[in-house]
Formats: C-alpha cells, structure tokens, sequence
C-alpha cells in the first residue's frame, strides 16, 4: 500500500506549527526578564501528534533517528531532531513524483513494510537501525518459527522442516504436509510441492546461513536485503496460505 503523501504532508505540517517555538506574552502590567520560550501546542498535543509523524518519518526516512542531527538545540527545543526530519521528509513527500520521473523509469518500487507480516515483524527494529543483514536473518527465524506453529513441530526446523511440509509424500505420524494446490496427481501438482520445497532450501542454504554463520561480512546495500526480505515474504506466504494435511496415528 502506497503512502497518502496529501495525509502525511499535513500531519507533518501540523507537528511543525505545534512544536515551533514562541515567546508568551508578559501579562499587562508585569514585567518579566525571560528569555524562556515554549511550544504552540501544548505537552500532551505535540506528544500524540509525534506519535504519528515518527511512524510517517520511520516511513519515508527510515534511517532518519542515525542520519538527522540531535546536537545542543535540543537543550532549547527537544524536539529539535523530529522537525528537522519533519522538514525533510516534507521535502521528500513534496518532490518524491518528480525526482522518479526526472532521475528512473518510475518503476514500481520495493517496500518492506507491503511484505508478509512475519517477514517484516521479524525484521522491523533491525530494519530500522540500519542492520540490514541481521534483519534478513531474523525474518528468516519468524518465518520458520511460524511454520512450526502452523505444523505443531519442534522437531525440524528450517530445510529440513520444509523438505516434510512440502513434501509430495502422505502426511505420517508427527510429519503434516502443507498443500499449495490440491492433490490431483498431476505434473503441475509435483511441479509446484517440489518448487515449493527447492525455493525453501535456497532461502535458508543461500540467504539465512551465509547471513548468520560467517563472521565479518559487510552490511548488506539496503536494496540487496529488500530482494531477500522479498523472497522471504514469498516462503510465508506459501505457508500461510496453504492447505494443511494432518499428520497420521
């Protein structure tokens, strides 16, 4: 689902009115030395508007928390950071059409956040604090955490759980299977378990593994975890959508 840019604009504009910063008027005849200054909106108002704007930042920004600077003017204004982000996620919104359409084909573009609920649960906070190839590993775990859920198994787990789930065989004691399309004994029913269970292995063999078990590999490019996190997604939704067949006393 795209982002409603005329939605987060707004919100992002209202934030910036409540947390920009004014001198209070000095009651008639008082005089007051005081160079303190607060907010339009009041403490709770910019609270539950920041509540909104950090998840539109976390959206459009994603790294907005590392990349935005958080130095003194915070001692000013604490909320110093969020409007600068504010500014520049406007920006984005504001120009994101055209820089498409003057630097790329305007081809459609990638989003984790559209992906499999267990993938992007799992990769969620990693995500976000820019460690990519740790949050492709942990989707990884949620996606076969889920599996075992659907299947009541503990005793497989990762290549060889999805070898049994999807595998063409009857379901046996302790061993379901997961049916992507019925079992009409046709070559695309083989066709599709068999795809089904060699994808499965790939994720984990080529993508899982590498990313948990060598040491000093560099950060993923943030577009290359996008490509795993999607073939990830691809796996949980084969198994959330697929036919169970109980294993057999």
């Amino acid at each position: 689902m795209s982002i409603d840019i005329a939605w987060a604009r707004a919100e992002l504009s209202s934030f910036l009115k409540l947390t920009e910063l004014y001198a209070p008027q000095t009651p008639h005849g008082m005089v007051m030395n005081s160079s303190r200054r607060s907010t339009r909106g009041g403490a709770e108002e910019v609270v539950a508007s920041a509540q909104v704007v950090e998840q539109i930042l976390d959206r459009v920004l994603p790294r907005w928390r590392a990349e935005v600077p958080d130095g003194d003017n915070k001692r000013v204004n604490r909320w110093c950071q969020h409007r600068e982000a504010a500014q520049r996620a406007d920006a984005a919104l504001l120009r994101d059409a055209e820089v498409h359409e003057r630097l790329g084909d305007n081809a459609p573009q990638l989003s984790a956040s559209t992906m499999h609920r267990w993938v992007w649960d799992g990769a969620r906070s990693l995500w976000h604090s820019g460690h990519f190839r740790e949050a492709v590993t942990a989707a990884a775990r949620k996606v076969n955490a889920e599996t075992q859920n659907k299947v009541g198994r503990r005793d497989a787990s990762e290549t060889a759980l999805f070898q049994s789930v999807f595998s063409k065989d009857a379901p046996r004691a302790g061993q379901p299977r997961l049916r992507l399309r019925p079992d009409d004994g046709s070559d695309t029913f083989r066709s599709v378990q068999r795809g089904a269970a060699a994808f499965a292995e790939g994720c984990y063999a080529a993508l899982r593994n590498p990313n948990s078990h060598e040491d000093g590999l560099p950060e993923l490019p943030e577009h290359q975890a996008l490509e795993q996190l999607a073939a990830f997604s691809v796996l949980a939704r084969w198994v959330e959508e697929a036919a169970q067949l109980p294993g057999q006393d």
